[in-house]
Parts: C-alpha cells; structure tokens; sequence
C-alpha cells in the first residue's frame, strides 16, 4: 500500500491562460451596447407607463371638472361657431 503513495513526480498541471485583456475600443463597443441594451429594455417600460399615466390623468380632469371630451368638443365647435359669425366668414366649407 505504501509503495503507491510515491511513485513519481506529478504531471505539471495545466495552468489557464489569463483572460485575453480587451482593447479599448472593445470596451468602449460593449458598454454602448449594454447601454442600448438597457435604454431599451428601459423604455419599454417606461413608455407604457407614462401614456397610461397621461391617460388616467386626462380622465381625472374631465371627471374633475364634471364634463366628458365630447362635451367639450361640442363646445368648441359652437365656440368657433360664434366666432365665424362673427367675423362674417363661413370657415373652410363654405
């Protein structure tokens, strides 16, 4: 049992070769790209919240001041209405 304890030297071991050092534009090319990577990823989240954002703050206002967009698109038209009769002109139609 002992005489297989100490049959040689051991083979060399294979030592890695370090990391290959990337060159400056390498690096430079890599982070652009993790940081269009995250732009990305970032408005694809982003731009969804802000329109429902916007969205639901449109209703608050409208829910707010007791109205709805079709009676204030009515009331801009009787508005331009009055307008172009009072200018004397009949607008785009005629």
């Amino acid at each position: 049992m002992t005489d297989k304890l100490h049959e040689g030297p051991l083979p060399p071991v294979a030592q890695p070769a370090p990391p290959k050092t990337l060159t400056w534009r390498e690096e430079r090319r890599r982070r652009r790209q993790r940081r269009k990577r995250g732009e990305e990823v970032l408005a694809w989240v982003l731009v969804p919240l802000i329109c429902v954002g916007i969205y639901l703050g449109v209703n608050a206002g409208f829910d707010f001041f007791g109205t709805s967009p079709g009676q204030v698109w009515d009331q801009l038209m009787q508005v331009k209405a009055m307008m172009e009769k009072r200018s004397g002109t009949q607008g785009a139609r005629g």
